[in-house]
């Protein structure tokens, strides 16, 4: 049975965590409120893309004239996953959730013929992957985000997947990503990034509805050639952005468990304290009784 001085120390150390959690509960919500703006305002923009992108691609369909990144190698062989997590830790299985999928997603290519090779960014994706599939990691970066996330950012990782497609280096490219939808929830994601993924169309979709007719200078080709690499771009910014901002709700509420948890902790501590103290002296007492009776 632990003494009543180390019981104290107990007590005084779980105090001491529980200071740390809640500072850094309080710091992650206050940066969750930046880091869901800036994920929220990023949508429309990246829908909006998406959409020309969409309607650019029906009308020039996937001929031969068409760019690489829509129509693709003609090949399904070589497969490319961008894996986004954080750089630390300290925020429950949000980590844990990207390279779980990331880890099935691997087995599964590879069982199906296919060659797997990785992009990763953030330390603990890194760390966590490397001691499994070490020779399918390309490159891995660290330090993205650190100061908010910025499109030069982005920019350098889609730079970084272009010169690889251009080379032949895969034919298919996804992002696996973290979806902030609440401070409580994150929804594990994976997307086609190259060639672009177009959503299907039912054949019957639209019939008997006019359809406005545009002109387009250049023509849609060159518009496709200029728009697709940047659309890369920011598809790989939204989802470093959906990254940041569940990574810092994960810890927010990762950090406001704990809180609660060492309160428990200490709770329960003072309350042993306080019996083993109560007993130390109700033996005291009766030791004393016992010598003045002897006497």
């Amino acid at each position: 049975m632990p003494s009543l001085k180390d019981l104290k120390n107990r007590i005084s150390s779980v105090q001491s965590t529980q200071k740390i959690t809640s500072a850094m509960k309080v710091v992650a919500a206050a940066k969750l409120r930046r880091a869901q703006d800036a994920a929220e305002a990023s949508r429309p923009y990246a829908e909006r893309m998406a959409g020309i992108i969409e309607s650019l691609a029906r009308n020039v369909g996937a001929g031969t004239d068409a760019s690489p990144l829509l129509s693709g190698t003609g090949k399904d062989d070589t497969h490319l996953l961008l894996v986004v997590t954080a750089d630390r830790g300290l925020c429950g299985a949000f980590n844990a959730s990207i390279v779980r999928e990331t880890r099935r997603r691997v087995v599964a290519l590879q069982q199906a013929g296919k060659t797997v090779k990785l992009l990763i960014v953030g330390r603990k994706g890194r760390d966590m992957l490397r001691r499994e599939f070490s020779s399918l990691i390309v490159e891995a970066w660290t330090g993205i985000g650190k100061k908010g996330v910025h499109f030069s950012e982005a920019d350098m990782v889609t730079e970084k997947i272009l010169g690889m497609y251009a080379a032949g280096e895969f034919d298919v490219c996804s992002v696996v990503y973290n979806r902030f939808k609440s401070a409580m929830t994150q929804i594990v994601t994976v997307t086609q990034m190259v060639p672009t993924a177009l959503p299907e169309v039912a054949e019957d979709a639209g019939a008997g509805e006019a359809k406005a007719l545009y002109e387009f200078e250049p023509d849609e080709e060159q518009i496709l050639r200029d728009l697709l690499p940047r659309n890369l771009a920011v598809q790989i910014f939204t989802a470093l952005q959906e990254s940041a901002a569940g990574e810092m709700g994960a810890q927010m509420t990762a950090m406001d468990n704990a809180t609660r948890n060492a309160g428990e902790m200490i709770r329960k501590l003072t309350q042993q304290y306080n019996r083993s103290r109560q007993a130390a002296i109700t033996k005291e007492l009766i030791e004393i009784i016992s010598g003045a009776e002897a006497l």
